[in-house]
């Protein structure tokens, strides 16, 4: 499974910004998805997650109410709706998929999307 992350740029705050990740070589549909992001020396931090239908969406405290994760599964495209965006907002952000829903791990990611807000 292949997964190209796409949409980052440079935003002020209070933008907003929808961020893809197209997938290709895989059962995209099978697959629970999620966001994560990374600063510049720190760890990679969870953002948001969605299951196989869409029909559930589980996010991090510090992004709730302002991004949405969503998915559109015969494009085979994962999305991340930001909003409101925030200064720490600021990232590259990963997707990456999870072929099963009960282990902890994520089997595939992406190469990462920068996103910059600037105050």
């Amino acid at each position: 499974v292949q997964l190209q992350a796409s949409g980052g740029g440079l935003v002020q705050v209070g933008g907003s910004l929808r961020l893809s990740c197209a997938a290709s070589g895989g059962s995209f549909s099978r697959y629970f998805m999620a966001w994560f992001r990374q600063e510049p020396g720190k760890a990679r931090e969870f953002v948001a997650r969605i299951n196989w239908s869409g029909g559930y969406s589980y996010y991090a405290d510090s992004v709730k109410g302002r991004f949405t994760i969503s998915r559109d599964n015969a494009k085979n495209t994962l999305y991340l709706q930001m909003n409101s965006l925030k200064p720490e907002d600021t990232a590259v952000y990963y997707c990456a998929a999870q072929i099963s829903s009960s282990s902890p791990q994520y089997d595939y990611w992406g190469q990462g999307t920068q996103v910059t807000v600037s105050s």
